[in-house]
This record gives structure tokens, sequence and C-alpha cells, in this order.
């Protein structure tokens, strides 16, 4: 598993005050994806791990967050904290894959002592009881039409694979 901090962006809202997100890639068995997370996000997780495993130091939590260069120091420091905590743990508690929403993998014996990131998740609905499935929006072998007119093969294959049903008899 590899994770890095490629950017962060400041946010303004009307209703709160503004704040930092960062995005974090997760590349894992071949696979790319991003999450954003504040940096309050982070210290939650950091607090819940420092209880069962060994956690490298975090960036401090008061910063001017207005200030691109300490900005930029805090995802530096943040990216150091995520790969730290991979390298300095064989194995790897269930709330920090959940942080970085990783899911389908077999529950660890560290992630059952060490809880959930979401509290609320009960032990049994964590584990997996059946392999993960791969759906498709659409046909990935079925390229676009390049003309107005149908193709009749396809058509009549799909056609044939998903609705028996419809056949004339």
């Amino acid at each position: 598993m590899e994770v890095y901090i490629p950017s962060f962006r400041y946010e303004e809202s009307d209703l709160e005050r503004a704040y930092t997100v960062f995005k974090i890639e997760v590349l894992m068995n071949g696979r790319k994806h991003f999450v954003e997370k504040r940096y309050s996000e982070f210290h939650a997780l950091h607090k819940k791990l420092k209880k069962c495993i060994k956690t490298p130091e975090i960036p401090s939590k008061h910063v001017r967050n207005w200030v691109p260069k300490v900005l930029e120091q805090r995802r530096q420091g943040l990216e150091m904290y995520l790969q730290a905590v991979i390298l300095e743990n064989e194995e790897l508690p269930k709330l920090f894959l959940d942080f970085l929403n990783i899911r389908h993998l077999p529950s660890l014996p560290k992630a059952e002592s060490c809880g959930s990131f979401e509290e609320t998740e009960s032990e049994e609905s964590s584990k997996l009881s059946h392999q993960p499935v791969l759906l498709f929006l659409r046909d990935p072998y079925v390229l676009p039409a390049a003309s107005d007119f149908p193709n009749v093969v396809i058509e009549g294959v799909l056609h044939g694979i998903f609705y028996p049903h419809l056949q004339p008899r």
C-alpha cells in the first residue's frame, strides 16, 4: 500500500470557518483512489490510533491556516505521518483502513482490538461474509458505435446473453 497527499485546497463557507482539505491518494493492489480529509479528521484518527498501535508524531494542531508555506509543511507532515503508520506497523488497524476508505480486506487481528473508525458499526457487520463483487456500469468490452448504424451482431449477442427470456420460441 502506498499513500500520498499530492495537494490541498482551502474551503470557505458561510456556515462555518474556512478550513483546509487534504487530498489523499491511495494506491493498493494496482488500484488508485482519492480521499479528502480535514486536519481535524487526521487528529481524531491519531487520538484513536495512539491507544492501540505505535504512532509517529502528527504535525501541530495550531498553525496559521491561511499561509501557503505553512500549509505545504502541514501537507508534507501529514503525508509522512500516514506513510510512517504503514511502515512501522506490520498489521494495520481497521480504523486506519476505514480512514483511507479501504474496504474489502479480511479483518485483521489488531483491527478488532482497536475498534472501527465509526464506533456505531458492530463487529459482525464489519466482517465480510462473501467475496467482493465487481460491477460494471456498462459493458467494458463493447465500444460505442462509430456510426449511426447499430451493430446488429453485438446487439444480438448481448440481447441473447442478458435477455434470454425474451427470445422467440
